[in-house]
């Protein structure tokens, strides 16, 4: 099963190029559900030698969005491939919740070899089924869902069930919710090909500053538990 670690931040690459982890999400802003990270930062994975994914959302908030945001992910595209990154991450819907076809076909008309991901948008949506064939029916080459679900304990059984109805189609990547206490079971249950994960914890930043945050940070300790529980036999 190969890992797919969230990498929010500088730190975040660091550890999962001392873990061996298998693949980035490369993505900023964690704590609002990823946002497109910057240049310097895809750089950063680039020059450290990681598999890097890179989430494509130009802000947070739905999945709905306007020709002129459109355009700009489309601009994200093209550096993207120019820049030799691996693959993106992205998610499009209609007003009414459906996948937005038109959108991806788009991302698809420039996107060359980069590989594509549809995120957790795909949670959003109606009727998981008719979503799927869609995907499938766009050369969608994997899909990150909690199981339509709001966590993989939740989404466990439905993630079993995509995963059987997919047959090899499409990737059913779990993630949403994964920590050392559900690892095994989805395992053991699901037998992903890969599974995804950030292994935060939220931590106040610059305490004595004025403007100290509150931020999800990537927690050594919880990602090398985790990549051991998955890397055991």
């Amino acid at each position: 099963m190969l890992i797919e670690l969230c990498a929010a931040s500088q730190e975040a690459i660091q550890i999962a190029y001392n873990l061996k982890i298998n693949r980035l999400e490369l993505c900023q802003n964690l704590d609002q559900g990823g946002l497109t990270p910057s240049a310097g930062m895809i750089k950063y994975a680039k020059d450290i030698g990681l598999e890097t994914h890179v989430l494509l959302r130009p802000r947070a908030g739905g999945f709905h969005y306007t020709d002129e945001e459109l355009k700009l992910i489309l601009n994200d595209v093209q550096f993207c491939k120019e820049f030799g990154v691996d693959g993106i991450v992205v998610g499009f819907l209609q007003p009414n919740f459906e996948i937005d076809m038109d959108a991806i076909e788009r991302i698809n008309s420039i996107r060359g070899d980069l590989q594509l991901t549809f995120h957790r948008a795909f949670d959003d949506t109606i009727e998981w089924k008719r979503s799927l064939d869609k995907l499938i029916s766009c050369g969608v080459d994997r899909i990150l869902t909690s199981g339509f679900a709001s966590n993989v304990d939740f989404g466990l059984p439905n993630l079993i069930e995509m995963t059987n109805y997919a047959n090899g189609r499409i990737e059913i990547m779990p993630g949403g919710g994964v920590n050392a206490g559900n690892i095994l079971k989805i395992k053991r249950e699901l037998k992903p090909e890969s599974i995804h994960f950030s292994g935060t914890i939220k931590v106040l930043m610059d305490e004595e500053s004025a403007f100290s945050e509150t931020l999800l940070k990537a927690d050594a300790n919880r990602i090398t538990k985790l990549c051991d529980l998955i890397r055991q036999n």
